[in-house]
C-alpha cells in the first residue's frame, strides 16, 4: 500500500485521525433527539476535550456542558462556556479552584457524602448548583437509590445558602454490559425507575422541583424518548468506538476516529503484524467479542479520504507499552499481507475512544488539519 496521497506521508507515529463529517452528524443527531424528547442536552466533553470541537456543539445551540474534572472545567470556561457541570464527586482539596470557577460561571457540583458537603458549606464563597450522585446499581460511586442518606444529604445541602439542590444525577454504566438494544432499553428503564422512586421519596420530604440527569451513550443512542428524565449527558457518542459497535449502539460507519499506526514488522509464520501503537496510545481497555475473542481494537485499512470498514477476522490481540500485535485468521492474513508492507499504516478502531483521545491529545482531520485538546496538567 503506497501512501502517495495527502498528509498521510507525514504520519510517523501513532496518530488520532478524525472524520469531521461523521462527528458532526453524530452531534446533530443527538441534539435533535434531545430536542424532540424535550430534555436538556448537556453533552459530556470529556471524550473530545477540544475547544474547537466544542464549537460544533455551540453552533447547534448547546449552551450547557458536562466535564469530568475541575481542570477541564477551567479549560472550557476559558473558551467561553458559562454553564458547566463537573460530573465527578467533589474533591475538597480543589476548593480554591472550585471557588474561582464559581465566581465566573454557572457551576454545578456533584456530591455523594456528608464530608464533602460540610467542607463546601464552610468554604464556598459563591453560589453553586449541587446534584446528589445516585447509585442506581452500577456500584461505582453515589448514594444508593434506596438509601435513607439521600434525604439526610438533601437536608444538609439546603442548610447552606450558597448551595442550591438541583436534583439527582447518575451514570448508568450498566448499559455497557448490554449486547442488544432490548438489553440497553431494559437497563435504562430500571435506572429511570429507581431515580424516579428516589425523587418521589425526597418530594414527600418537602424537596420539590428536583430534576433527574442521566448520561450514558448506549441508552442515549438507542432510545428515542427520555420521558422519565430532565437532562441527558452522553459524551462518547461524538466519536463512538469499537465497544459501542459491539454493544449495538452504533454502526462502524458512525465511528469518527481511528488511530493510524505504523507497521514495523510482519510475521507470516504466526499471522501477526507488529504495530507502533501500544497501551500508551490505545489504553489497555479490552473487549470480549461475541465470538469469544478478546480484542484491544478492530483493524481497518487507511485509505484516501479516511479508512475502510473493519476487516473481518482481523483484530488487535495484545498490547504492551509501545507494541500492538494484530492477528488474523489464515485467509484474512493472506489478503491483508497482499495489501500492506513494513512502513505502511493500519487504522485501529479503539475499544474506548475517550481513553485513546486522552492519551494522544491531538487530532488530525482527514484534510490534515490539527485540532488541539485541553492541555490539562497533572500537577497543581
Amino acid at each position: 500500500m503506497a501512501f502517495s496521497f495527502g498528509f498521510y506521508n507525514d504520519i510517523h507515529t501513532p496518530t488520532l485521525l478524525l472524520d469531521v463529517s461523521r462527528a458532526r452528524r453524530n452531534i446533530a443527531s443527538m441534539a435533535e433527539k434531545a430536542q424532540r424528547s424535550g430534555v436538556r442536552f448537556r453533552p459530556h466533553f470529556k471524550t473530545h476535550q477540544s475547544a474547537a470541537i466544542g464549537e460544533w456543539f455551540r453552533e447547534l445551540g448547546v449552551d450547557a456542558i458536562t466535564v469530568s474534572s475541575v481542570e477541564m472545567a477551567r479549560y472550557f470556561a476559558a473558551h467561553g462556556w458559562k454553564d458547566i457541570l463537573i460530573a465527578f464527586p467533589v474533591n475538597i482539596r480543589e476548593i480554591h479552584k472550585i471557588n474561582e470557577l464559581a465566581q465566573r460561571v454557572h457551576l454545578h457540583l456533584l456530591v455523594e457524602n456528608a464530608a464533602a458537603v460540610a467542607h463546601l458549606t464552610e468554604h464556598l464563597v459563591a453560589p453553586v448548583d449541587v446534584w446528589i450522585e445516585v447509585d442506581a446499581g452500577y456500584r461505582r460511586s453515589g448514594v444508593p437509590w434506596d438509601d435513607a442518606n439521600l434525604t439526610t444529604l438533601a437536608h444538609q445541602i439546603c442548610e447552606c445558602e450558597r448551595m442550591r439542590l438541583r436534583g439527582l444525577l447518575t451514570h448508568d454504566g450498566g448499559t455497557y454490559a448490554a449486547r442488544s438494544k432490548d438489553q440497553i432499553v431494559s437497563a435504562y428503564a430500571l435506572t429511570a425507575e429507581r431515580l424516579t422512586a428516589a425523587r418521589r421519596r425526597l418530594h414527600s420530604q418537602g424537596f420539590e422541583r428536583l430534576e433527574i440527569s442521566v448520561g450514558d451513550t448506549p441508552a442515549c443512542s438507542v432510545l428515542e424518548r427520555f420521558d422519565a428524565v430532565d437532562e441527558i449527558r452522553p459524551g462518547n457518542f461524538v466519536f463512538y468506538d469499537w465497544m459501542q459497535v459491539e454493544i449495538g449502539t452504533c454502526t462502524p460507519e458512525e465511528v469518527a476516529v481511528v488511530v493510524a499506526c505504523p507497521v514495523v514488522s510482519i510475521h507470516p509464520e504466526r499471522n501477526d503484524i507488529v504495530l507502533y501503537g501500544g497501551a500508551v496510545h490505545l489504553s489497555k481497555e479490552s473487549l470480549l467479542q461475541r465470538d469469544g475473542r478478546l480484542t484491544f481494537g478492530a483493524v481497518a485499512l487507511i485509505e484516501k479520504g479516511g479508512w475502510s470498514a473493519p476487516l473481518p477476522n482481523v483484530w488487535v490481540r495484545s498490547l504492551s507499552q509501545e507494541h500492538g500485535i494484530v492477528h488474523a485468521e489464515e485467509a484474512a492474513f493472506t489478503k491483508l499481507a497482499e495489501r500492506i508492507q513494513v512502513g505502511d499504516l493500519l487504522g485501529i478502531l479503539p475499544v474506548h475512544s475517550c481513553l485513546a483521545a486522552d492519551l494522544l491529545k491531538t487530532y488530525r482531520t482527514l484534510d490534515g488539519e490539527r485540532l488541539a485538546m485541553a492541555p490539562i496538567p497533572g500537577a497543581n
